[in-house]
């Protein structure tokens, strides 16, 4: 599904605003399936070094992405505070451990910039745009490029 393809029946996208440091991010609420909070994961041998592991999650195993260091930026140390986003995108489930969850946004298609062509193409392979919402800029990440299947396969 794309992002487009996760708009209400009302024109608007709903995405979850979540924090990796300082920075804000949003992802179509629509892959969305649950959140929790941090549960430390199983290490898994000569796995991507964004995937932090796997968890046990109601006797399913679900594997744990970094999406700080999937997106370059220092890896999370999880606290309190941080949060395991469930998505799920066709028939796969993972998890993405963000420093937070902070709220739920309906934009206009029309606020959605594209990705600013000075960007790195890694950058652009997972930003699929920008949204600049009063002070705050906000980046849209598409769920089908978080976690392409050759990662999900090591689960």
């Amino acid at each position: 599904m794309t992002e487009t393809a996760a708009n209400s029946g009302s024109g608007m996208l709903k995405v979850l605003a979540l924090r990796l440091g300082d920075r804000e991010f949003c992802i179509a609420i629509a892959h969305v399936r649950e959140i929790r909070g941090w549960t430390p994961t199983m290490p898994l041998p000569h796995a991507p070094k964004f995937v932090r592991g796997l968890v046990n999650l109601r006797g399913t195993v679900l594997p744990i992405i970094d999406l700080a260091e999937l997106l370059g930026f220092p890896t999370i140390e999880p606290t309190s505070r941080s949060a395991i986003i469930v998505l799920e995108f066709g028939k796969d489930t993972f998890g993405l451990l963000v420093d937070g969850v902070t709220e739920i946004l309906e934009l206009q298609p029309e606020w959605i910039q594209p990705t600013p062509p000075i960007a790195t193409d890694l950058a652009k392979s997972f930003v699929s745009g920008v949204v600049a919402l009063e002070q705050r800029m906000i980046s849209l990440i598409g769920v089908d490029s978080i976690v392409p299947h050759s990662a999900l396969a090591v689960a």
